[in-house]
């Protein structure tokens, strides 16, 4: 498993049932288009949807941070990359980026994930194999540049007069 550059999650279409009224793609959609992505990323680490079944375990968000750049609009063919920031034993911490098929940005995905033993719903550490993985995702991500908005936080910026 080759990691030289961030992950690409198979393409996806916006589908015309997220088009809110204002007529482009709905905010809780966007996370719909990242959670499958990290879904794409896990089944290639071997933690993906039998996970639960299979070990007891699992993942859950701790923390969110979606950026919206450009509006996406029913029928958009999207794509999404995910890059491993940082990581521990029991933690994940990806950046994401949402590209329409053109090229350009549409939101980028900022996300803490924690490692669950299901059994007692509590977070715990990967088993080694699964963190082998991780760890050379991870380390091949180290040579990736680090995206400009990590840790970005949400504040109103002085207005220019």
């Amino acid at each position: 498993m080759l990691f030289d550059s961030p992950v690409l999650a198979p393409p996806e279409e916006v589908r015309q049932e997220w088009i809110d009224f204002n007529g482009h793609l709905n905010m809780a959609y966007y996370n719909v288009l990242f959670d499958h992505a990290v879904d794409h990323l896990f089944g290639q680490l071997g933690c993906g949807a039998d996970y639960v079944e299979r070990r007891k375990m699992s993942f859950f968000t701790a923390e969110a941070h979606v950026r919206y750049v450009r509006e996406l609009h029913a029928e958009d063919m999207t794509s999404c990359t995910l890059q491993v920031v940082n990581n521990d034993a029991k933690r994940i911490h990806l950046y994401q980026e949402l590209l329409h098929a053109d090229g350009w940005l549409s939101a980028t995905s900022e996300t803490l994930l924690l490692h669950i033993d299901m059994t007692i719903r509590k977070v715990t550490a990967f088993p080694d194999d699964i963190r082998q993985k991780i760890e050379v995702l991870a380390a091949a991500h180290r040579s990736l540049p680090q995206p400009t908005t990590i840790g970005r936080g949400i504040a109103l910026k002085p207005q220019q007069p």
